[in-house]
């Protein structure tokens, strides 16, 4: 039967704990991907789908309430969105060993406690951002000097510093003398920080900002449009904001969750360790290219892609010190 785990003899369930109600494209268009994986489960697999996310007015850690609510209801899988809900989903799994739990951009040793019954996910952002930072050092380079390109990032947490390392590694790649700027908002939620940091970069030479911070980075880019600059977008391909975004970092978490929840149909989910995401099998990739991208350019992506997906291109995921 359609959407049953095999041997199970009832429909899958699949359970996602958002960090917020909003979801949109143009609201957080980072767990907006693992939504829009939700939906695609629902619609192909035919599973029972509900996302939950937690209440703004609540104490402690607000995640927690969310994660027990599916977890009672034996919810087949119970997937959690990146490093805020760490520590809820530890305690879920903990307090229901025989339910199951995954974590989105986010490894398994990254829970507290490191629950055998919760798979991780491991998402190579650094791959993809390098071919973006490559992109991004070559438009500067048409300009006058000096020639500097930037990123933005929310909270400097592993996950967001795989993009950036990427990203300036393949700026350094294209023009070894590129100078790079690089700021943190202390915050994925509110737009204002981010158009802050953007117009500061902005004002000290950058012409292409790399958004690596959720909905505050749609304040970056945003800034990025108005002041005349080129903008680079994450997690989702963001083309839909205009030309000015040169490409994307795109982050599947849609191919992650719906991957899941395949697993859980066909009876071949095992929890207790991390499923890889890559270039080599879809689960980062680069979003549309502007035109204002020449085919030329685009070329030159070609065999750097090739030989990262063949591993003969080892791309950093932690930051260099100076920049």
């Amino acid at each position: 039967m359609a959407g049953a785990a095999a041997g199970s003899g009832r429909q899958a369930r699949i359970g996602l704990v958002l960090e917020q109600t909003l979801v949109g494209r143009g609201s957080d268009p980072f767990q907006y991907g693992a939504f829009r994986g939700l939906l695609r489960a629902k619609r192909r697999l035919h599973v029972q789908a509900k996302a939950v996310a937690p209440s703004p007015t609540g104490v402690g850690d607000q995640f927690v309430p969310p994660f027990f609510q599916l977890a009672r209801q034996h919810y087949s899988l119970v997937i959690g969105i990146g490093f805020l809900e760490l520590g809820a989903v530890s305690r879920a799994a903990r307090m229901f060993p025989h339910e199951r739990f995954a974590i989105l951009d986010a490894t398994r040793q990254d829970v507290p406690h490191s629950p055998p019954n919760l798979e991780g996910t491991t998402f190579h952002s650094e791959q993809a951002a390098y071919l973006a930072g490559f992109v991004a050092a070559s438009m500067a380079d048409k300009g006058p000097k000096p020639h500097v390109v930037s990123s933005v990032g929310g909270i400097p947490i592993p996950t967001v510093q795989s993009f950036i390392a990427g990203f300036e590694a393949g700026a350094r790649r294209a023009d070894p003398k590129i100078k790079l700027l690089r700021a943190y908002s202390g915050t994925f939620l509110s737009p204002r920080p981010c158009a802050n940091d953007a117009l500061s970069q902005i004002d000290h030479g950058s012409t292409v900002v790399f958004d690596v911070a959720g909905a505050c980075g749609l304040g970056a880019l945003h800034t990025a449009k108005r002041k005349g600059v080129y903008g680079i977008g994450v997690d989702i391909d963001q083309s839909y904001l205009g030309h000015f975004i040169l490409t994307s970092v795109v982050k599947n978490l849609d191919v992650a969750v719906y991957d899941f929840a395949k697993r859980v149909v066909h009876d071949r989910l095992r929890t207790g360790g991390n499923l890889s995401f890559t270039l080599k099998n879809h689960g980062v990739k680069l979003g549309r290219f502007s035109p204002l991208v020449s085919e030329s350019l685009r070329r030159e992506l070609i065999p750097l892609a090739r030989q990262i997906r063949e591993g003969k291109l080892q791309v950093p995921s932690t930051v260099s010190q100076s920049h």
